[in-house]
């Protein structure tokens, strides 16, 4: 796939070597966001690659320019496309769309069958899952494959994410179900927030007072 200046392509195994520099930007990206991630290891990564589980864009002067890849989960029912990851050269010129198509593309060929998932807090990240087909779920729609959660510990969110007896958290939950029925929906989600695109806000702001609210206890 070539978009403007940029190859993004599944990444080969000779791109291992970019995965330190690709955990390195991911740890500064979060730490700028206030956010955290699941903390992955160059070799991780490196694996990931070797694996074909990846999906790499360089500009055409050969820099690096941004990352994705593949996680499986509960037996492989169900995936995740995990840290993406655009180098801050090349932001806001519709790169991380591109990478998420390629991704999403590479996961539906390996996994058929498949449940695609992931938490976000970004509203661009939200709106390119919507236009894939993802809609917003709960989180016991999720994977329930204790390994996933672990990975939110090294999220600042950490705590509210205990709080709420891992039922809800400051991320949106979205899922891509193959099923048609399903998908269908999603894709009248994705329709609704073209033509509102305030929409967007208004939701992330409702599920945040709703996340931070305090519990009600019953005192009788």
């Amino acid at each position: 796939m070539i978009i403007n200046d940029f190859i993004v392509q599944v990444a080969l195994p000779e791109h291992r070597v970019f995965a330190e520099e690709i955990c390195q930007e991911m740890a500064e990206s979060a730490k700028a966001r206030g956010t955290g991630i699941a903390k992955r290891s160059p070799d991780y990564v490196a694996g990931k690659i070797a694996e074909g589980k990846a999906v790499i864009a360089f500009h055409k002067d050969g820099t690096w320019a941004g990352f994705c890849y593949i996680e499986t989960w509960s037996h492989g029912n169900f995936v995740a496309n995990s840290g993406l990851i655009v180098n801050p050269k090349f932001r806001k010129v519709g790169l991380a769309k591109a990478i998420k198509e390629k991704i999403f593309e590479l996961s539906r060929t390996k996994y058929p069958k498949a449940k695609l998932f992931g938490l976000t807090t970004g509203l661009a990240v939200m709106k390119i899952n919507s236009d894939l087909g993802y809609e917003p779920v709960t989180y016991s729609e999720l994977s329930q494959d204790e390994e996933f959660w672990k990975g939110c510990e090294s999220c600042v969110n950490f705590e509210i994410l205990k709080m709420k007896d891992r039922k809800n958290c400051m991320c949106t939950a979205m899922l891509y179900d193959p099923n048609e029925k399903k998908h269908e929906v999603a894709k009248n989600f994705a329709l609704e927030l073209q033509k509102k695109p305030k929409l967007y806000e208004r939701f992330m702001r409702l599920k945040q007072r709703l996340v931070l609210r305090p519990k009600t206890t019953d005192n009788s």
